[in-house]
């Protein structure tokens, strides 16, 4: 019997010093092998996944002593809230814990897509010196349009601001206090689009964001902008995007969360050919440091229900 079932990568240090004294089940490949993990979940009384483990159905039903699910980081689209709900069980994620490794992928893809410089390298390995054709731009003097004003978003915002940027921001849900302290103005979304150099995503995944970005926002999006999904899959239209980039409306384009996860070869067959494009397995919040941060606000997390 084991105490605590641990599906997905974790920081080892909070498992072998914040669980200490429970009996601690970790294998990061249960997430792949499902009908493995049902078996063991039977007895365990709390579960810690990432975003790839779905905590719903069979497996939901086979964890018949859950008191606590631990979520090693903020989304919880893979978690059946509203079912862990009626049984009584504690839904943690790790709030906060993430928010800087974003921000700074957001401002790091921002940069290297208006500079284009590394587009250079296959290029000089081939032998050619493509010094006029990749002259970019700089981030200073640019427009950040945010999507969503949340704790992530004004991370990005600090940073962007501290670059010379012009921040703006759309969030209906936001106090317009929250735009004014922060320094950054406040937009609707269609003004934001037509205006902004890089466009940076920050909502969830719901039936008003899903599709959000589609091909008429894309069509709306300034010429030669950047646009950036470090968000959630789903809330772009990632066909019209390929279109945007082969066509030359949009200049470069940094995705990190997908429609399917992880991209099968039939999903990324849409990206094939794509210029200006960065793809990445859904990296954007998993440095060493949060991974760090994100795996001991679990832990304390957990241990706090089932003390408790």
């Amino acid at each position: 019997m084991s105490d605590v079932v641990i599906t997905e990568f974790m920081d080892d240090a909070a498992i072998r010093e914040g669980l200490a004294g429970f009996d601690v089940l970790y294998d990061p490949g249960f997430v792949d092998r499902s009908d493995e993990l049902i078996r063991v979940i039977s007895d365990a009384r709390a579960l810690i996944v990432r975003n790839r483990t779905q905590v719903r159905g069979q497996l939901l039903d086979a964890g018949r002593n859950l008191r606590a699910i631990g979520r090693l980081g903020v989304r919880l689209n893979n978690i059946n809230v509203d079912t862990c709900k009626a049984r009584g069980i504690a839904v943690l994620p790790a709030t906060g814990a993430n928010d800087l490794s974003v921000a700074e992928y957001v401002v790091c893809t921002a940069m290297l897509l208006l500079r284009g410089a590394y587009l250079a390298t296959p290029q000089m390995i081939a032998g050619a010196w493509p010094r006029n054709e990749l002259i970019g731009r700089e981030t200073a003097g640019r427009v950040m349009g945010l999507v969503g004003f949340g704790s992530i978003a004004r991370e990005t915002a600090k940073r962007a601001a501290a670059l010379g940027m012009r921040v703006t921001a759309f969030d209906p849900y936001a106090p317009a206090a929250a735009f004014t302290s922060a320094g950054v103005e406040q937009r609707e979304l269609p003004s934001l689009l037509s205006e902004a150099d890089v466009v940076s995503l920050h909502v969830p995944l719901t039936p008003d964001t899903r599709g959000l970005i589609s091909a008429d926002a894309l069509a709306r999006m300034k010429p030669r902008a950047v646009l950036i999904n470090a968000a959630r899959g789903g809330v772009v239209d990632e066909g019209a995007v390929a279109t945007a980039l082969k066509s030359g409306h949009l200049a470069g384009a940094a995705l990190d969360v997908f429609a399917e996860e992880p991209l099968s070869p039939q999903a990324a067959s849409v990206f094939a050919d794509v210029p200006n494009l960065i793809l990445t397995p859904h990296i954007a919040g998993v440095t060493e440091e949060s991974n760090t941060r994100v795996s001991w606000v679990t832990v304390e997390n957990v241990k706090k229900a089932l003390l408790a």
